[in-house]
């Protein structure tokens, strides 16, 4: 089935465009609706209740250039997917924080787009961990869109990251909508002896009998590497000039602190190519 509803984060970013225009370049292909939504960065409810009135003229005045601030990255999302052929969008103002506010958004969208944490133009709304909260909370496809590169269409070469695991397994039927159109989607197994019972006798069939009857044919790469595995899944999809990872996300938060897996920091921190990711 196709993704029906997609969501785009939107601020006010020198990468926001290329992230809009993936956007709507995978809503026009699934004729779906598209959504841009730009966070205030902060949320009302906690003056409300330490009793601070919005009517407050200092306080009033500041929420007022945050929600302009908001309302200006909407303002240029929707020329561009216009143009681009998108004929159902809106674009939102969303009172609250970034990650919160678009992990929250997400639960009534098939799909999330995001991009990648860049230090080297530190967003004044959202916080350098916002990827990974939104991957480990939307409980939603995420694809996160790199720092760097320009990618008109994603999704004609696919690498699938493939480790049998219970994420693995919710990225891939997540990403099946982008694999239907794929002209070549390869599984990558690394190292298959470390979770032999997992992958059977011939590691990689069973999910490319899955995907065959989903109509996706796929390659089969059995790997053996004894580098960090996410560097090994880079490294891969650089050899096969793959422009999307798809791959499971593992880690969980405690209070604001993101707790990953060491594959999931990794990839987030040094992809060059936009990553699909589920949790």
């Amino acid at each position: 089935m196709p993704y029906k509803i997609i969501l785009v984060h939107l601020d006010e970013s020198s990468r926001v465009q290329a992230r809009v225009k993936l956007a709507a370049a995978i809503a026009v292909a699934d004729e779906a609706h598209l959504i841009g939504a730009s966070m205030i960065g902060t949320s009302t409810q906690p003056f409300q209740q330490v009793n601070v009135s919005e009517k407050d003229p200092t306080l009033t005045k500041h929420l007022e250039f945050l929600r302009d601030r908001a309302a200006s990255a909407v303002a240029g999302f929707e020329p561009v997917v216009k143009s681009m052929g998108v004929t159902s969008y809106e674009g939102r103002v969303v009172d609250g924080e970034a990650g919160d506010g678009i992990s929250l958004q997400a639960r009534y969208a098939d799909l999330v787009i995001v991009g990648q944490t860049d230090l080297d133009e530190p967003a004044p709304v959202v916080s350098p961990d916002f990827p990974e909260h939104v991957v480990l909370h939307a409980g939603r496809p995420v694809l996160v869109v790199p720092r760097m590169g320009e990618f008109a269409s994603v999704g004609k070469k696919v690498l699938i990251s493939w480790d049998a695991s219970r994420g693995a397994t919710r990225a891939i039927t997540d990403a099946i909508p982008l694999l239907q159109r794929a002209d070549v989607v390869q599984v990558a197994v690394f190292n298959v002896e470390e979770k032999s019972a997992a992958h059977g006798e011939e590691p990689g069939l069973d999910l490319a009998l899955y995907l065959a009857r989903h109509g996706v044919k796929v390659d089969v790469l059995q790997q053996q590497t004894t580098r960090d595995i996410g560097r090994a899944v880079l490294a891969l999809a650089g050899e096969l000039s793959s422009d999307l990872i798809v791959m499971g996300a593992y880690g969980h938060s405690r209070f604001r602190q993101m707790l990953l897996g060491g594959v999931t920091r990794t990839v987030l921190q040094n992809m060059h190519i936009p990553v699909l990711m589920s949790h």
